[in-house]
C-alpha cells in the first residue's frame, strides 16, 4: 500500500455524489430518544402552527421552527453559551445533524440565521413552547404545583463597565473624570491623578447616573464573588416536590427580591392553571388553583410580602433575618402574618421545606447557568435574553423527563453510564475475593446441647459472621 497524500488541488472534486457513499450519521442514544419523545408529542406540528404567522407565504424557505428550538435545546445540553458556538457545534457533529433532522447534503444553520429567527419569533411564542414542555411534564406526573420555592441569581451582562456613559449628557467615564480634574485646577491630568480623584468621589457607580449604551437594561451591581459588573437578575419558581422549573423571569439586577416576587409568582400561578386546564387525565394529581405553599429565603422577608401572601391564601415559609425587637403598634395585621410565618418556619415541616429549597432551586441554577453555560449572557436587552432563558428552562425540564425514562437527564450523563457499570464490576471483582477470605476466617464451629435428649450430646452448628462489605 502506497503512502497517501492530502492536497487541496491534487484531485478534482466529484460532480455527482451517490447517496450510498455519503457518511451515515451516528445518532447519539440520548438525542435519539429525545427526538422520539418530541415526535410522539407532536412538537414540530405545535411549533409550526405557533410560528406560522411570522413567516411569509412566498420566498426562500427559512429555518423551520422545530429546528430552531432544537438548536437552543442543544445549547443547554452541550453547555454552549453563544449562538455562534451552537451553530459551530451543529455543523461539526453528525449526531446533532441527525437530531436536527438534516440530511448530509444540507447545510447546517449559520449563527446569523439563528439570531434572525430569534428576533423574528416573539416572546409569547417562546413562552408558549415553555408551556408545552410543562404540559409534557404534567402528563408524566412531574408537576404538582402545590409547594413552590422562588429564588433569584445574577447573570453577567454582555457589556463592559468601561463603556458606560452619563444618562443625561452621554459623556464617557474618562471624559467625565477629565472634566472634573480641569474644574479642580489640573489642566493635564495623569492616570494616577484621575484614579485618585475618582477614588475620593462618592457614589461613583450609581445606576441613576450611568448606563451602557449597548445594553440599557444592564445594571451595575456586585456579583456573589465580590466583583462589580453589569448584570441582570433571573428569578426561578421551582416545584419542590419534583424539581421542575415552573416560571422564569428576568429583572433588573438592582431590583430587590420583595419587588420582583409578585411577577414571578403570578406567572407561576398562570402556568399551573393553564397546564391543569389543558390536561384531561384524571390520574395526574395537580393543584389546579395555583400554589398553596411558598418557600422563600430571608431576602424576601417583609411585612408587605407576608400580608399579601396571607390575603391570597398562600402559606408562606420564609426565613426570618436577625432583627431587634420590633414595634407592632398599629400593625396588628402585619404582626399576625409575621408570627404565623415564624411558627411555620420553626416547625419540622418548615425546616424540611427550607432544606429542599436550598437543594432544588440551587440545582436549577447550577444546571442552567453553570453547566448550561448561561452564567454570562451573550445577548443584550431583556427581551432577547428571556427568550433564551425560557428555552433553557424548557430543556432543563425535558432533562427531568429523560431522567425518568433513561435514568440520565443529559447526554454527558448518559454517555458516562458504561464507565459507571465498568467501575462497579471492577469494584466487585476486588471486593468479593477479600470478603470470601474474611468470611472463611470468621466462620466458627459452635456446639449446641439438645435439651430433649436424656443423654446429652453435641452437634456441630455453623455460625456465619458476616463482615465487610456485607
Amino acid at each position: 500500500m502506497s503512502l497517501g497524500k492530502r492536497g487541496a488541488r491534487e484531485k478534482q472534486d466529484a460532480i455527482w455524489i451517490e447517496v450510498a457513499s455519503l457518511a451515515t450519521p451516528a445518532a447519539h442514544p440520548f438525542y435519539e430518544r429525545l427526538n422520539k419523545l418530541l415526535e410522539k408529542r407532536g412538537f414540530d406540528r405545535f411549533a409550526g402552527q405557533a410560528c406560522r404567522k411570522f413567516y411569509a407565504r412566498t420566498g426562500r424557505p427559512g429555518l423551520p421552527p422545530g429546528v430552531y428550538f432544537r438548536l437552543l435545546l442543544v445549547g443547554y445540553f452541550e453547555g454552549i453559551d453563544s449562538e455562534r458556538g451552537i451553530a459551530w457545534r451543529a455543523a461539526d457533529s453528525l449526531a446533532l445533524r441527525s437530531f436536527l433532522g438534516l440530511e448530509m447534503s444540507e447545510t447546517t444553520p449559520d449563527h446569523t440565521t439563528i439570531s434572525r429567527t430569534r428576533r423574528l419569533i416573539d416572546l409569547e411564542t417562546h413562552r408558549g413552547v415553555f408551556g408545552w414542555v410543562l404540559r409534557v411534564l404534567a402528563e408524566e406526573g412531574l408537576v404538582k404545583g402545590n409547594t413552590i420555592a422562588i429564588d433569584g441569581t445574577t447573570l453577567e451582562a454582555n457589556a463592559a463597565l468601561r463603556s458606560i456613559v452619563k444618562r443625561d449628557t452621554g459623556e464617557a467615564y474618562n471624559e467625565f473624570l477629565e472634566r472634573l480634574a480641569k474644574e479642580s485646577g489640573i489642566e493635564t491630568p495623569t492616570r494616577e491623578q484621575l484614579a485618585k480623584l475618582d477614588r475620593k468621589r462618592p457614589k461613583k457607580g450609581s445606576n441613576d447616573d450611568w448606563e451602557n449604551p449597548h445594553d440599557p437594561d444592564a445594571r451595575i451591581t456586585k456579583m456573589k464573588d465580590g466583583r462589580t459588573h453589569l448584570a441582570h437578575k433571573a428569578e426561578h419558581a421551582v416545584d419542590l416536590e419534583t424539581g421542575a422549573v415552573l416560571a422564569v423571569t428576568l429583572q433588573p439586577a438592582v431590583a430587590g427580591d420583595t419587588n420582583t416576587l409578585h411577577e414571578t409568582l403570578a406567572q407561576c400561578g398562570e402556568h399551573i392553571r393553564e397546564v391543569a386546564g389543558d390536561i384531561d387525565n384524571n390520574d395526574v394529581q395537580m393543584n389546579a388553583e395555583g400554589p398553596a405553599e411558598l418557600v422563600l429565603d430571608k431576602g424576601y422577608h417583609s411585612n408587605d410580602v407576608l400580608v399579601i401572601l396571607k390575603d391570597v391564601g398562600i402559606r408562606s415559609y420564609c426565613s426570618e433575618p436577625d432583627r431587634w425587637r420590633r414595634n407592632w403598634k398599629g400593625k396588628q395585621e402585619e404582626k399576625a402574618a409575621v408570627y404565623q410565618n415564624r411558627r411555620r418556619v420553626r416547625g419540622e415541616r418548615g425546616k424540611r421545606l427550607l432544606r429542599q429549597r436550598g437543594e432544588r432551586v440551587e440545582r436549577s441554577f447550577a444546571h442552567m447557568y453553570e453547566t448550561g453555560g448561561m452564567r454570562r449572557t451573550h445577548l443584550r436587552r431583556h427581551e432577547n435574553i428571556i427568550k433564551r432563558l425560557l428555552i433553557h428552562a424548557g430543556a432543563f425540564n425535558l432533562g427531568l423527563v429523560m431522567r425518568k425514562l433513561l435514568g440520565n437527564g443529559t447526554p454527558r450523563g448518559f454517555q458516562g453510564r458504561p464507565k459507571v457499570l465498568l467501575y462497579v464490576i471492577q469494584l466487585l471483582c476486588r471486593v468479593l475475593p477479600v470478603a470470601r477470605i474474611r468470611l472463611r476466617r470468621r466462620s466458627a464451629l459452635q456446639r449446641v446441647t439438645l435439651r430433649e435428649s436424656v443423654t446429652p450430646y453435641r452437634v456441630p452448628f455453623l455460625c456465619l459472621k458476616f463482615g465487610y462489605p456485607f
